[in-house]
């Protein structure tokens, strides 16, 4: 652990203690020192205070640094298909069945533990090396997506997600057809009262809003090949939406109908656009990733109906 002592000067007098701090500590994002306050290792004049405390002309800050600890998830070589790479980003397509970060029931073979063997250099945020996952998608969603790999990444693109203003764009196919063109489904989300491995349309004072744009591309008898662009990005948030209007995405082993005439062995959903500002040049940049074969072959089996 390494400690920086700093004195309070005119300029940051009146600050608050991690505007200051971060300021002070250029190499330190302002999320990593809000968790370093949080520890209680940051002291002002030798006493801890909270990351709103106002600091004053003279007096001295005390920020000690742990070192950054070895991940405790395993490196594995599993095969990542990457579409960009430098030494702030990574955007890849995640294939359908691979769960993003260790969890209950999957304690290796994930994207995670495939990171940790790709990448030399990870984010540090919150003490342990680790790749900056700043988004997710489920199991069986495949798709673009793009990892962090330090913390100045990780601030930027969290703070990109949280304003919305990333593009982020899926195709899925799903059970039904529409009357309309195009919409918008904005409704609340929250946890399955019952069924906890479920998320749940609720009423707006009981969830988190959620906001889904949709456009029809192509109509069959049955079913509907949707465009969706995501204003807002909650757990399972296109597949509760869907199946709350009673078009669920087919395949969609929780959300879905348990009786389905094509069987396929995941759910037709992928997510072909991700764009977002580069956190260090502030370039706009884009990618795209074209569904995997079996939502292909399925698309094009209605297509010649």
């Amino acid at each position: 652990m390494k400690v920086l002592l700093f004195e309070v000067d005119k300029e940051l007098a009146g600050e608050r203690l991690d505007i200051a701090v971060t300021r002070l500590t250029p190499d330190l994002t302002r999320a990593r020192v809000q968790k370093l306050i949080e520890s209680e290792i940051v002291l002002v004049e030798k006493v801890v205070r909270k990351s709103n405390y106002r600091v004053h002309e003279g007096e001295n800050v005390a920020v000690s640094i742990p070192d950054v600890k070895p991940s405790t998830v395993q490196a594995e070589p599993i095969h990542l298909d990457i579409l960009y790479e430098d030494h702030a980003v990574l955007v890849l397509n995640k294939p359908k069945g691979l769960v993003v970060h260790p969890a209950a029931g999957h304690a290796d073979g994930t994207l995670v533990n495939a990171l940790l063997y790709h990448c030399k250099d990870l984010s540090g945020i919150g003490g342990e090396a680790r790749p900056g996952i700043v988004h997710r998608l489920d199991k069986d969603t495949s798709g673009v997506l793009v990892v962090a790999k330090n913390d100045q990444a990780h601030f930027s693109l969290s703070s990109q997600f949280k304003a919305h203003s990333v593009i982020r764009e899926y195709v899925a196919i799903v059970h039904g057809e529409f009357n309309v063109r195009k919409g918008t489904i904005d409704a609340a989300i929250a946890r399955h009262p019952q069924e906890r491995k479920k998320m749940a349309v609720t009423r707006k004072d009981k969830g988190r809003r959620a906001v889904t744009h949709f456009e029809v591309l192509e109509s069959f008898r049955g079913y509907t090949y949707l465009v969706l662009r995501l204003e807002t990005g909650r757990t399972h948030q296109i597949r509760v939406h869907l199946a709350s209007i009673r078009h669920p995405v087919v395949g969609d082993p929780l959300y879905g109908y348990k009786r389905q005439k094509i069987k396929l062995r995941t759910q037709a959903l992928h997510a072909r656009l991700l764009g977002f500002i580069h956190p260090e040049t502030n370039l706009y940049m884009e990618f795209r990733s074209d569904p995997p074969a079996e939502f292909q072959n399925f698309l094009a089996t209605l297509q010649e109906k």
